[in-house]
C-alpha cells in the first residue's frame, strides 16, 4: 500500500473515533507506524490531510456516479442514480458527521471550492438525466426540477446521517422515483430558470495538461500492474491520439475501479465525452 494511502486510512480511523481536533499528527504517525517526517512527505498539515480525504470521498463518488448515468438504461436510470447516491452518502457518513460537526466554522477557501465544484458536477449529471427521461415535456421545467432532485438529496441524506433507525435504501429511492416523476409531469411554474443557473459560477473543465499532470502524480503511486499499464496507454492517446474508440472505452473501463484511478477515469470520460 502506497505511504499516502496508508495514512488516510489510519487517520480516517482515528478521526471516526477522535474527531479531527482531538486526533493529532504524531497520533497519526504513531498509528501508521510511520515518522513525522514521513507524514510530511506526504502532508504538509493536518488540513491538508483532511481536504485530501474530502477530495478523495468526492472524486470516488463523482466517478461511480457518472460511470452509472452514463451506462444505465433510462428504464431504471433513476432509481439507480438515487440508490447510488445514498449508498454512497451511507457509506461516509462517520466522516461527515465529523465534517459537520467540526469543519463547517471553520472552512477556508479551498474547501469551499471543492465542496462547490462537487455540487456543480452533480447539477450536471441530475440535468443530464432529467433531459434523457423526461425531453422536450420539462423543456420549461428542467431546471426547478433539477433543484427539487438536489434537494431530494440533500433533505433525505440527513436520515441517513443522523437517525438510528434503519433506512430501506430500496423503499426510498422508489419514494423519490415517484415524487420526481409527479413533478415532472405536473409542475407548471417554475422558480430556477436557464438564466439563473447561468449566473451561478461555472464548474471549469480541467484541461488536458492538468488531467496529465494528474496521471503523472497517481502513477508514481501506482505499482506495476495491467491498471498503471492502461493509464500509461491513456496517457500517450492523450498526448497524440493513436487508439480507436473501442480500445479507449477498454482500457478506460481496465482502470475505472482501481483506487488511484477513479478520477482519471471520470476526467477522461468527460474530456473525451465517452
Amino acid at each position: 500500500m502506497a505511504k499516502k494511502q496508508l495514512i488516510m486510512e489510519k487517520a480516517l480511523e482515528l478521526f471516526a473515533i477522535q474527531g479531527f481536533e482531538a486526533t493529532s499528527v504524531q497520533q497519526i504517525t504513531e498509528h501508521c507506524g510511520i515518522s513525522k517526517g514521513a507524514f510530511y512527505l506526504s502532508f504538509k498539515s493536518k488540513d491538508e490531510l483532511i481536504l485530501e480525504l474530502l477530495d478523495h470521498f468526492s472524486m470516488e463518488d463523482l466517478s461511480e456516479i457518472d460511470y452509472l448515468v452514463r451506462n444505465t438504461k433510462n428504464e431504471t436510470l433513476l432509481y439507480d442514480f438515487y440508490q447510488a447516491m445514498f449508498d454512497s452518502f451511507q457509506k461516509h457518513s462517520d466522516f461527515a458527521k465529523i465534517f459537520l460537526k467540526e469543519q463547517m466554522h471553520t472552512l477556508d477557501e479551498k474547501f469551499v471550492n471543492k465542496l462547490h465544484s462537487y455540487e456543480k458536477s452533480i447539477e450536471e449529471m441530475i440535468l443530464t438525466i432529467v433531459d434523457r427521461l423526461y425531453g422536450d415535456e420539462v423543456d420549461e421545467t428542467k431546471y426547478d426540477l433539477t433543484y427539487c432532485i438536489k434537494g431530494f438529496l440533500d433533505s433525505y441524506s440527513q436520515i441517513l446521517l443522523f437517525s438510528e433507525a434503519p433506512v430501506d435504501l430500496d423503499l426510498l429511492s422508489q419514494s423519490l422515483v415517484e415524487k420526481t416523476n409527479i413533478l415532472a409531469r405536473h409542475t407548471t411554474i417554475p422558480f430556477i430558470t436557464k438564466e439563473i443557473v447561468q449566473m451561478s459560477p461555472v464548474n471549469e473543465e480541467m484541461s488536458k495538461e492538468r488531467i496529465l499532470e494528474v496521471i503523472d502524480e497517481k502513477m508514481k503511486e501506482m505499482e506495476d500492474s495491467i491498471e498503471k499499464e492502461s493509464l500509461g496507454l491513456l496517457k500517450e492517446h492523450l498526448l497524440e491520439p493513436s487508439l480507436g474508440p473501442a480500445i479507449v472505452k477498454g482500457l478506460l473501463e481496465n482502470i475505472r475501479n482501481h483506487s488511484h484511478c477513479k478520477w482519471i477515469s471520470y476526467l477522461l470520460r468527460r474530456h473525451w465525452e465517452i
